[in-house]
């Protein structure tokens, strides 16, 4: 067992691994094959935390997603050994893309293990790129620890997504453009699966500058890092339960966890109904499309207890399937009252649904889906329901809505949705 001193030496040691050298070279070297991010300043989210919010719009990259930087800074580090034997990873789609392509410009043979729940998108993506995908596994772990066999099987190069160092240098070079673009930046906003991206963002941040504040963001279904850092140690979580795929990890990085314990300021984790109206916002008021690992970050700004701050935003990518993003736009219309469903009684005579439909278009609900259902009691003539999808402006609009069905004497219930609108 190591003493307490050994320990913090072990710690300072391997903190010291990531240096504004090493950095400096990382800048240089994926500057070949990254896309100019430029920062997006956000008017609306601005003024809805009262700070000054700027994107970091890294789902723009060739790749869709900020994981080239890593993948292509460590393939420059391998000896020609270690690349003859060709490359191997696990990834949930955003780094198996920068491996595959940072591979085919290395001119190397890639094999990547993705889980099974991966989107369609992120596989054939990687595939195009002219990587071998193997899936396999339910979540991230799973898939690691099979790409881990493999490696040993066959003598592949393994590249961790996020617990190498090289990784987390190339993934940390996004501070560098956001420091050189917004010297005087308050926060900035990470989001964390294993932490790799986070470790790389904090450390070069608090090198260039020491007052920046940064902070991780996780989902609240897959807070690894979080609950790490509560016990002071690394730890893995029994399961994970988020719809960031990206970011479901159970067992964050034992090699940068030291990094994210000197470096990061705090943790935020945030809910999948968060990331479904964040997804809303972004595309009706960026028209930008952001899966929803990158989404978190710009969840987590209404958590943020300051005022009049300069913040980034790193949105880490945007590789997400149109079926997510369908069902998305359909429950996030749902939770804003943009979309909802009421219920009403009457009598089955001639001219009461005309009378409904009228007083619905006098009101402006666009009505969507009609059900008329006769057999809600054994007298027809006393009640048939009629249940009504309307879109609405919002929830004042549902409300003036509901209440004008109530003044009318239909007594509305609203209905709970299932999230779509062919419940």
């Amino acid at each position: 067992m190591k003493d307490q001193k050994q320990v913090e030496e072990q710690v300072h040691e391997e903190v010291q691994g990531l240096t504004l050298e090493k950095f400096e070279e990382a800048f240089e070297e994926v500057s070949k094959v990254t896309q100019e991010t430029k920062l997006v300043y956000s008017d609306y989210f601005s003024a809805s935390c009262g700070n000054r919010v700027y994107l970091k719009p890294e789902n723009m990259q060739c790749t869709g997603a900020y994981k080239v930087r890593g993948a292509y800074y460590k393939i420059s580090t391998l000896t020609e050994e270690e690349k003859k034997r060709g490359l191997i990873t696990a990834s949930a789609g955003n780094h198996a893309q920068g491996v595959a392509y940072a591979a085919r410009m290395a001119g190397i043979k890639a094999t990547i293990v993705m889980p099974t729940t991966t989107p369609l998108i992120k596989v054939n993506r990687t595939k195009s790129y002219g990587a071998e995908v193997v899936l396999h596994g339910n979540v991230f772990d799973e898939s690691c620890e099979y790409a881990c066999r493999l490696a040993q099987e066959h003598g592949y190069t393994f590249v961790h997504p996020f617990d190498d160092l090289d990784v987390a240098t190339g993934q940390g070079t996004i501070a560098m453009e956001i420091i050189k673009e917004l010297p005087t930046v308050d926060y900035i906003l990470v989001p964390i699966g294993g932490g790799g991206l986070c470790a790389g963002v904090a450390t070069l941040a608090k090198l260039l500058n020491p007052k920046i504040r940064v902070i991780g963001v996780e989902p609240a279904g897959a807070n690894c890092m979080q609950v790490s850092l509560k016990q002071g140690k690394v730890a893995t979580l029994p399961e994970v339960n988020t719809i960031a795929d990206g970011t479901a990890v159970k067992h964050p990085g034992e090699k940068i966890f030291p990094y994210i314990q000197q470096y990061v300021d705090d943790i935020i984790t945030v809910e999948d109904s968060e990331l479904i109206v964040a997804f809303l916002d972004m595309v009706e008021n960026h028209k930008i499309i952001v899966e929803n690992s990158g989404l978190l970050t710009v969840a987590a700004l209404r958590h943020l207890r300051v005022e009049k701050k300069k913040i980034v935003a790193i949105l880490s990518g945007g590789n997400m399937d149109v079926i997510t993003m369908s069902s998305v736009v359909q429950h996030g219309l749902i939770q804003r009252d943009r979309i909802f469903t009421v219920s009403v009684l009457l009598p089955d005579t001639p001219g009461q649904l005309a009378r409904v439909s009228t007083l619905l278009a006098s009101e402006g609900g666009n009505v969507i889906k009609l059900e008329h259902n006769q057999f809600i009691s054994i007298n027809r003539n006393a009640a048939v329901e009629l249940r009504i999808t309307l879109e609405a402006e919002g929830t004042d609009h549902k409300n003036r809505i509901v209440q004008a069905l109530q003044d009318e004497g239909y007594r509305p219930k609203l209905v709970k949705s299932k999230g779509t609108y062919s419940d």
